[in-house]
């Protein structure tokens, strides 16, 4: 009888958090805040998925964004992209953006662009939401592709006078495409129908 009554105590213990949690759960509302406006929402969601879907309209080159990327991005990753940052300046060092290809399997891979990137609209994106420092967002459509042009195009992926744009940005296989693990499996069940279980 003993053993039941220390084996019960933890057990009420249990079911009482549980009914207090669900009591809490349906506590009324105190109407603070609001439901942001649709125009909010549309100005929170500027991610660009790999298809390139949100891509908005626009278009540049490698030799518009020479220009660009001389005014608005050497200052911290170098005149040729190849340098990057070396003193921190207060923050963490811009890295080089050109170069590192074939160093991937080597004892001191070089993270760049051109070597580790696997999409090439994650630069349009990345350079739109967050470039030049301290001006996050200040670049128009047009000059993202531009300067997003002359990267791809120091790396040896595009020519110089490509026009990038939303429709051919997606189109182009960066040289790490395959070198991730996909995020999902897909296990292929034996009648031919896609499972997620083996």
């Amino acid at each position: 009888m003993r053993y039941f009554l220390n084996l019960l105590g933890p057990g009420m213990a249990l079911i009482l958090s549980v009914a207090c949690s669900t009591a809490l759960a349906q506590t009324p509302t105190y109407k603070l805040g609001r439901a942001p406006s649709a125009e909010e929402i549309q100005s929170w969601d500027v991610a660009i998925g790999p298809e390139g879907k949100e891509l908005p309209p626009g278009h540049g080159t490698a030799q518009e964004g020479a220009k660009l990327y001389a005014q608005k991005c050497a200052g911290c990753h170098g005149p040729t992209g190849t340098e990057g940052e070396t003193s921190a300046k207060g923050r963490r060092p811009a890295p080089p953006l050109v170069g590192g290809q074939g160093t991937l399997n080597t004892p001191n891979p070089v993270r760049t662009i051109g070597s580790f990137w696997p999409f090439a609209t994650t630069i349009w994106d990345y350079v739109y939401r967050t470039m030049p420092w301290n001006e996050e967002r200040s670049l128009s459509a047009d000059e993202v592709y531009a300067v997003t042009a002359f990267l791809l195009y120091r790396n040896g992926i595009i020519q110089e006078s490509d026009v990038l744009d939303a429709r051919s940005l997606p189109k182009i296989q960066m040289p790490n495409r395959n070198g991730f693990v996909p995020p999902e499996p897909v296990w292929k069940a034996p009648s031919g129908n896609r499972s997620r279980t083996p």
